[in-house]
């Protein structure tokens, strides 16, 4: 099957054709730039250059396309294409919230069709798996909801906490993207770790619906992200108040039994590092309870560019083909 990556410039375009390139089972047959169409990949990006492909202003035929595009930007690109029959996983927010005025609200945009945020899946196989494999249109979730929904979703479901969540995330330089911007210069972010989005970051309203999907409570939730001087990853550490009474070893059956069974996550017996995921697509997940308070407190880790972004637009990709989920992403993390 022919592949097709939309803006192959960007961080995640680069990783998604690293991965596709050594996948078994699809042919990465086209690349898009804006600013580098005419050039050879690997002129672009020497550790591609085993990846024979020119870089095309416009997709060549394709039968299923990522697109690595900014937000708006992204919409215009797949609406043709899905007009087209041709399948795409959007890896920017433009089909993750299924309320269209929230567009506006978040990302300062009236989406262009709201008809299709109803028909697309949101992309958390461990959430959405079967709607997925069915799909024409799969928004890839964001990198911090990714951690924090995974390291919540089994508390909600069983409605162990209430609706107030604390989720306090860091993440690596790399999710900010490869544009140029004073806060990610190497001056300005060694050496330092700040907090920003503290009135609401954009990734705020797919976590409460996602969690909602789950119980229908409506969470109250506190989200701050930080920005700490490493390239790669994503520790998500999240807090709530417990509703009931739980021990420590029923805490953990619960979150193992609910992840028994998917390939890309893991809990783990100690509070994960984000090296443990580092060139990964899994995401660890610790959950505790700190008796002096009754709260409930769960690390997740991810690679932002992997189970946060290119590894799970491909792991979707997986089971829109009918290909074993985990093809292409066995690699295990990088040490040290």
């Amino acid at each position: 099957m022919k592949i097709g990556i939309i803006n192959v410039t960007g961080y995640t375009g680069v990783e998604l054709a690293r991965l596709l390139h050594q996948h078994p089972e699809v042919e990465l047959s086209s690349v898009t730039g804006r600013s580098t169409a005419g050039q050879k990949l690997g002129e672009v990006f020497p550790h591609l250059a085993d990846i024979h492909l020119t870089i095309e202003a416009e997709l060549g035929k394709v039968e299923l396309a990522f697109s690595a595009m900014p937000h708006k930007d992204s919409a215009q690109e797949v609406i043709p294409l899905i007009n087209k029959g041709i399948r795409v996983v959007d890896i920017s927010a433009d089909f993750r919230l299924k309320d269209a005025s929230e567009y506006q609200r978040w990302y300062g945009f009236s989406h262009p069709s709201p008809q299709l945020l109803k028909e697309a899946v949101y992309g958390l196989p461990e959430l959405h798996r079967a709607q997925v494999a069915s799909a024409r249109l799969v928004a890839n979730p964001g990198c911090y909801p990714t951690s924090a929904i995974l390291a919540l979703a089994p508390a909600v479901k069983a409605k162990l906490i209430g609706a107030d969540i604390i989720i306090d995330s860091k993440s690596g330089i790399s999710g900010s993207g490869r544009s140029l911007n004073l806060g990610s210069h190497y001056a300005e972010a060694n050496e330092d770790t700040s907090a920003y989005a503290l009135e609401g970051h954009r990734h705020l309203p797919e976590i409460a619906q996602e969690l909602m999907g789950l119980n229908p409570q409506p969470p109250s939730i506190t989200f701050v992200p930080h920005l700490v001087p490493m390239t790669r990853g994503i520790l998500s550490t999240c807090y709530a108040p417990l509703a009931k009474k739980i021990g420590e070893k029923e805490l953990k059956k619960l979150y193992s039994d609910f992840y028994k069974d998917e390939p890309f996550v893991r809990v783990t017996d100690a509070p994960p590092h984000t090296k443990h995921t580092w060139g990964s697509n899994i995401c660890l997940v610790y959950p505790t309870i700190d008796p002096r308070t009754g709260r409930l407190i769960v690390i997740s880790v991810i690679d932002n560019l992997l189970k946060g972004a290119a590894g799970q637009a491909i792991q979707n990709m997986n089971i829109m083909l009918g290909l074993p989920e985990t093809t292409g992403l066995e690699a295990l993390a990088i040490y040290p």
